[in-house]
């Protein structure tokens, strides 16, 4: 059987420093619109970046990110390279993975499939350690990015799928059964651990495939100047934390660039579809 023609229109915005030749800007259009040409989806507003990392003696010094709309939904992919050649190349080779995980849930839903499924998803050109980060000293760190929006209320196989459609090794999401903020991680004995942000409650998780390690831990409550000292102290890619204004989960991480991000979630939390 043939797989359904799809009409895919769409312009792809790139943004780079001025120092990025005009050729490498091509090589990240040309490769990117590839592989969107090549998916069988409807897809539209894609945006990809190029953003040197500040020191070249990193073993990846430059990252190329893309964002877009697929099927409806939020697609991210991310890969870092030792130039921007490189950084694009293992950018492409990363969408058509992600893109390729969008379609098999697409394709499972139609089949009345409750769950996406269990996919096993390979690691990033340049994994979460140290020796990938710039180097900024603390005192020079600062919470450059700040993303709050109402978390979406799901399975943890569902947090597992949001997951892996935006390249993430993190999701902070609203567990179905409980009713309670958590954080699904890539670590542990399973590849996947959970992390619960308040203690647990008279109802259990809702039912899962995954497997995952549940953490009898539960998060600390902080602000963020409190949690930027313990993620330091702690020396982690990410600290989960209860915030002390909302009482909701957040997560504070480091970027790239040595800087933080922080992600907080509004009152409300969405239901178990975007």
């Amino acid at each position: 059987m043939n797989s359904p023609q799809v009409f895919t229109a769409f312009d792809i915005a790139v943004t780079a420093d001025e120092q990025v030749l005009p050729e490498v800007v091509e090589h990240a259009r040309d490769e990117v619109g590839a592989v969107v040409r090549a998916a069988h989806l409807p897809i539209r507003s894609v945006r990809v970046r190029l953003t040197p990392h500040g020191d070249p003696e990193l073993p990846y010094s430059v990252v190329a990110q893309a964002n877009l709309l697929a099927a409806g939904r939020l697609v991210r992919a991310q890969a870092d390279g030792r130039n921007s050649w490189e950084a694009i190349d293992r950018l492409q080779s990363r969408l058509r993975e992600v893109l390729a995980h969008l379609t098999s849930g697409e394709e499972a839903r139609q089949e009345n499939q409750s769950s996406p499924g269990i996919v096993r998803w390979p690691h990033r050109s340049c994994p979460d350690e140290p020796s990938c980060w710039y180097p900024r000293p603390e005192e020079e760190r600062e919470i450059v990015r700040h993303k709050s929006y109402p978390l979406r209320r799901c399975t943890v196989d569902d947090a597992a799928h949001d997951m892996g459609l935006l390249d993430y090794d993190f999701h902070l999401f609203t567990e179905a059964g409980t009713g309670r903020d958590a954080l699904l991680h890539r670590a542990g004995p399973t590849g996947y651990r959970l992390v619960f942000v308040t203690p647990p409650g008279p109802h259990e998780p809702a039912t899962f495939q995954l497997p995952v390690t549940i953490s009898a831990e539960l998060a600390p409550l902080l602000n963020a100047a409190a949690a930027v000292v313990r993620l330091n102290r702690l020396g982690s890619r990410f600290l989960l934390f209860r915030d002390v204004d909302s009482g909701r989960g957040a997560v504070l991480y480091r970027r790239y660039d040595g800087h933080y991000g922080l992600i907080t979630s509004t009152l409300e939390s969405r239901g178990d579809r975007f």
